[in-house]
């Protein structure tokens, strides 16, 4: 951060505007969109954006992306940017929590906490727009899409790291930040480490068909719910028996479809499910066994197994160099004590992982939990919801992240 910009502008900025910025977040709660519907969150950022005289490239990504400038106060035309990206599309979970801005949208709710990623995005470009000294030019990504979508990966071959000339808006983008709201995290934290931050997210879909029959006379048949149970159980062989131990992977069926009535053996089931891995090679290797293992479980019990896999998210990796810079920007800032290095990598996905093969990458995490409390609850589940609390420290990190020099 540049002398004439000191950790107290920035703080003061924040403070001033954080009670709006918690209204803002609410109205985005009470109103979540899925996955390239986001018109309505994409106006609201759109709104604020307008109010700032930011300039910005809207109807991306199909629609609902969008992608702001702000130029270093030097407006120095060759220097590449720095790039700060918010996710903006809920989940198809219904709501369940007692709060006066529940989601008005049935069936749908921001249950990973992007109305919160979204509100801080727009706080720090309120904030960036009134520092007095900017000494990199930054470009903010508000993304749809990202529960599934690809919709990083989809602004990524549209161009927008690559500045105007490319596709983008204002130069080049050198650097990217992003973070997520974490519960397992104390309020007033930040993590993150170097290397795989998140896995990769393959998924899958099965069919297990045999031939239907009377459940009370099943030798005339082939069952393929029993089939289809064998595969549950033997493809959870993966991770104990195909995989180095010390390695990490998850085999999940997270979905059984099969049947409608209790007297009849169904003609087929439906299975569907993830796959996460953190290597290249145990990707690779889990797909390969995974085809295997259906496929020869079915036939042994007289069925037929149709795979439909689908690769999805890389690994979110982290670039060392920029991860130290993260850490040499968060911890005189926020205190040693508040500034920490994930020991793990999460197996959850995240498709910020597409901006990383393109540029130098960090994504970090935000705490929720408040100090003294066991427990928060967890990201997709439908009691989730944005702590307003850790709304003014992600404002201020991306201002940090934006205004320090590279």
């Amino acid at each position: 951060m540049t002398s004439h910009t000191t950790a107290t502008d920035v703080r003061t900025i924040v403070a001033a505007q954080i009670e709006d910025l918690k209204t803002i977040r609410h109205d985005l709660h009470a109103h979540p969109e899925l996955m390239f519907q986001e018109k309505r969150t994409v106006g609201v950022v759109a709104r604020e954006l307008d109010a700032l005289g930011v300039a910005y490239t809207a109807g991306l990504a199909g629609g609902t992306g969008l992608i702001a400038h702000i130029p270093a106060t030097d407006q120095a035309p060759d220097r590449p940017a720095i790039a700060l990206r918010a996710d903006m599309d809920a989940l198809p979970i219904a709501e369940r929590t007692s709060k006066p801005y529940v989601s008005t949208n049935t069936g749908v709710m921001h249950a990973c906490g992007h109305d919160g990623h979204t509100t801080i995005l727009i706080g720090a470009a309120r904030t960036l727009s009134r520092v007095p000294d900017r000494p990199n030019p930054v470009t903010l990504v508000f993304q749809p899409a990202e529960e599934g979508g690809a919709g990083g990966k989809v602004l990524c071959d549209e161009g927008v790291l690559l500045g105007e000339r490319g596709g983008g808006i204002g130069p080049p983008v050198s650097r990217i930040f992003g973070l997520h709201g974490w519960p397992d995290l104390p309020l007033g934290h930040v993590a993150t480490r170097p290397g795989p931050l998140l896995a990769s997210t393959d998924d899958f879909e099965i069919i297990v068909r045999g031939r239907q029959a009377h459940a009370a006379y099943p030798h005339f048949g082939r069952d393929p719910i029993l089939a289809a149970a064998h595969v549950v159980t033997a493809v959870q062989s993966i991770a104990s028996r195909s995989i180095d131990p010390l390695d990490s992977i998850v085999v999940t069926v997270a979905e059984f479809h099969a049947g409608s009535a209790n007297n009849i053996i169904p003609e087929s089931v439906r299975l569907a499910g993830t796959i996460r891995t953190l290597g290249a090679q145990t990707r690779v290797a889990a797909r390969e066994r995974f085809i295997e293992i259906v496929e020869r479980t079915a036939s042994a019990m007289g069925c037929t197994a149709q795979i439909d896999y689908k690769e999805g998210y890389p690994v979110t990796n982290n670039d060392p160099s920029l991860v130290e810079h993260f850490f040499a920007v968060a911890r005189p800032a926020l205190g040693e004590d508040r500034v920490r290095v994930v020991e793990h990598p999460s197996m959850g996905g995240e498709d910020f992982s597409y901006y990383g093969q393109h540029v130098p990458a960090c994504f970090f995490l935000l705490g929720l939990c408040p100090e003294g409390q066991d427990a928060y609850p967890k990201l997709h589940q439908p009691d989730f919801d944005f702590n307003d609390d850790a709304i003014a420290l992600g404002v201020e990190m991306m201002c940090r992240l934006a205004l320090a020099k590279p």
